[in-house]
C-alpha cells in the first residue's frame, strides 16, 4: 500500500490501557519502511537511466563536434589546395588548371559527404531526443496511474471505514 506524507502526518494510533497499540504501530512502521524502500529503488533506477542518457547525449555531441571540426579542416584544406593550384597555374597553366579542377571536385564531394553525415547525426539526435521524451512521458504517465490508484485505494478504505463504523460493539470495544 502506498503511503503519502500527509497520511503519515495525520495517522493516529488507537490508545490502549498502557499506551498505543504496538501491533498497529509496528504495522505502520513496516508499511513506511516498504514504501521508502520502493521509492529508494525507483530513485536509483531513474538516476541510472539518466546517467546512461547523459552519456549517450555527450557521445553524440562529441561526434557532432568532431564532424564540425573535420568540415572546417576540409574547408581550410580546400582553400589551401586552391591557392596551390593558382601558384602552379602560373608555372604550368594547362596542367595546373586540370589538377585544380580535380582537387575542387574531390573537395566538393567530400564536403557534400560531410554535410550528409552531419545531417544524419542531426536526424539521429532528433530521434534520440524524441525517444527520450517519449520515455520520460511514459514514466510520467505511470506516476499519474499510481496517483489514481492511491486515490482509489483511499476511497475504498474510507468506504470500509464507514461500513465497519456502523457495526455494533460491546462496552469494552470488542466487536460482536
Amino acid at each position: 500500500m502506498r503511503i503519502t506524507p500527509i497520511e503519515i502526518q495525520q495517522h493516529q494510533f488507537k490508545s490502549r490501557l498502557l499506551g498505543y497499540d504496538t501491533a498497529a504501530v509496528d504495522h505502520f512502521l513496516e508499511m513506511l519502511a516498504d514504501e521508502l524502500e520502493r521509492l529508494h529503488k525507483q530513485n536509483n533506477e531513474l538516476k541510472e537511466s539518466l546517467a546512461r542518457t547523459r552519456t549517450s547525449l555527450e557521445q553524440m555531441r562529441d561526434r557532432e563536434k568532431a564532424l564540425q571540426e573535420t568540415l572546417m579542416t576540409a574547408q581550410r584544406v580546400t582553400e589551401e589546395l586552391k591557392e596551390n593550384a593558382r601558384k602552379e597555374a602560373e608555372i604550368l597553366v594547362a596542367e595546373a588548371h586540370l589538377e585544380g579542377e580535380q582537387v575542387v571536385r574531390d573537395a566538393a564531394e567530400r564536403r557534400v559527404q560531410l554535410i550528409s553525415e552531419i545531417q544524419e547525426l542531426r536526424r539521429q539526435k532528433i530521434s534520440f531526443e524524441a525517444s527520450l521524451r517519449s520515455l520520460i512521458e511514459g514514466h510520467l504517465k505511470l506516476l499519474d496511474l499510481d496517483i489514481l490508484q492511491i486515490e482509489a485505494d483511499e476511497h475504498q478504505a474510507r468506504l470500509l471505514d464507514q461500513v465497519s463504523s456502523g457495526l455494533p460493539f460491546d462496552k469494552e470495544g470488542d466487536q460482536f
